[in-house]
């Protein structure tokens, strides 16, 4: 994390005028780290120096912030609360005083996190990485499995984007987003299984056994199906959409998958593609952002990137 420069004073007021900015930076390296040498590497700063700003945080909280627990520092019941707001407050004042004015791929230093399903990792972040560890040398991407409360981490700064279907954020992600792709479910089974053939029929369906995708929320292919009157008999769930295409092979369960993931994983799970006899919908992938971060002349240009290849698919 970069730390915000010069020192700042905000004029003779009570309160921030008194304050160091910088030590906002600490702050957060501390409440996450709950580590006195890796808040120091994270903030490029000595030991030293780091321990020095939790000695004047610990004075200007009258809180020990992290106290020892065996081996470990842990966070005192106020730091608790102060994660999401430092986190926040970091991020309004990056968006001040760290912005720049372009950003060259080739040179300059950019971090990111993005959140989505595996799918989403498989057909599209993965081509994505492999053209940016060409291009922009000094681009670092984390990427985080999908969460229910993927609007609330959004909101908070502790992802930069998120790529979902707008079949499952409408109405819950009031934030800036861009149309990347659409893609639609099959019916996958193992390539020998002896109870499908080259087409299946709706009674067909309802007597096969699933693997079936659960990561928190109703899924789509749920969803849908309920408002068909079909209920599948599910005898294995998974959280990972990958994952559950691998418990096909070789048995003789079904599960539908988004036919770009089928096809990839196709020969090296032995699986064979069907299409499924209901009139499921498309599901159209879509990446959100927060608005804090749409001047942002590195994260334009990450977004400019995974759209630009999203229409390529």
């Amino acid at each position: 994390m970069s730390s915000i420069r010069p020192m700042v004073s905000l004029g003779g007021a009570v309160g921030l005028a008194s304050i160091d900015l910088n030590l906002l930076v600490a702050l957060d390296a501390l409440l996450s780290e709950c580590n006195v040498t890796r808040a120091a590497e994270r903030t490029s700063v000595g030991q030293p120096a780091m321990s020095a700003s939790l000695a004047r945080l610990r004075r200007h909280f009258d809180d020990q912030l992290l106290i020892r627990q065996g081996r470990n520092l842990v966070r005192t019941p106020l730091a608790e609360t102060l994660v999401d707001p430092v986190r926040e407050a970091l991020s309004a004042a990056e968006a001040v005083f760290v912005r720049s004015p372009d950003f060259d791929p080739r040179k300059d230093h950019a971090a990111f996190t993005i959140m989505a399903a595996d799918y989403v990792t498989m057909v599209l972040l993965r081509p994505l990485l492999a053209a940016i560890a060409e291009e922009a040398p000094h681009v670092r991407i984390g990427v985080r499995s999908f969460e229910p409360d993927f609007a609330d981490r959004l909101r908070r700064g502790h992802a930069d984007m998120v790529i979902i279907p707008t079949e499952l954020s409408r109405g819950r992600v009031a934030f800036p987003y861009e149309p990347l792709f659409t893609d639609r479910y099959v019916l996958i089974v193992d390539r020998d299984n002896p109870d499908v053939g080259e087409t299946v029929t709706v009674e067909q369906l309802a007597s096969l056994r699933f693997v079936a995708y659960s990561a928190g929320i109703l899924s789509i292919v749920d969803s849908e199906l309920e408002a068909l009157g079909l209920r599948l008999q599910v005898d294995v769930t998974a959280q990972e959409f990958v994952v559950a295409s691998f418990l096909v092979g070789g048995t003789r369960l079904a599960s539908f998958a988004l036919e770009r993931l089928a096809k990839q994983l196709a020969d090296v799970a032995r699986l064979r593609i069907v299409d499924c006899p209901l009139p499921l919908r498309s599901i159209h992938e879509t990446l959100y952002w927060n608005p804090r971060r749409t001047e942002d002349p590195a994260h334009r240009w990450l977004r400019g990137r995974i759209v630009q290849l999203a229409r390529s698919l």
